[in-house]
């Protein structure tokens, strides 16, 4: 039994390791009209967290209680308003927030043009670490406007 477990856990291990080394960020490259604007969204958000105005870069999320964030580091947070107060406590310095940089892998819009999905990978350069992962958004043109409706963020 014991070296069943040792050779789920090496086969495991050894896909992880792969997964990890696989150079799986590709840029976006869709001709879509929308994919445009929906990145300069993300842009808007990254200028103004970089300048340390985290309510600038709540302004790329819809204000509604019905937006979601998850993270690999807490719980998930439901509405803008708790967003807002959970960014504010995680980050409470322009040193904690670094620099923030964005690379967009994948962006897919819906044949409705009201909807997409987009996944990317983020970078906070800080003078004493680099966190890093990728995140996940779903994403809804609200009043012309693209907004963040979901954002799943992981760390690694």
């Amino acid at each position: 039994m014991k070296s069943v477990f040792y050779l789920l856990f090496f086969a495991v291990t050894i896909l992880l390791v792969l997964y990890m080394v696989m150079d799986k960020h590709e840029t976006v490259k869709s001709e879509h009209p929308e994919v445009k604007n929906i990145i300069s969204v993300l842009q808007e958000q990254q200028k103004c967290w970089n300048n340390g105005d985290i309510d600038g870069f709540m302004q790329g999320y819809w204000n509604s209680e019905d937006l979601v964030f998850t993270s690999t580091k807490h719980i998930p947070t439901y509405g803008w308003q708790n967003t807002l107060e959970r960014y504010k406590n995680s980050y409470p310095t322009l040193e904690s927030m670094g620099v923030l940089k964005f690379e967009f892998l994948h962006i897919a819009v819906d044949t409705d043009n009201i909807s997409a999905d987009l996944n990317g990978c983020w970078e906070l350069v800080r003078k004493e670490d680099n966190p890093k992962g990728e995140f996940f958004l779903k994403l809804k043109k609200l009043d012309g406007n693209w907004k963040i409706t979901k954002d799943s963020t992981t760390s690694y």
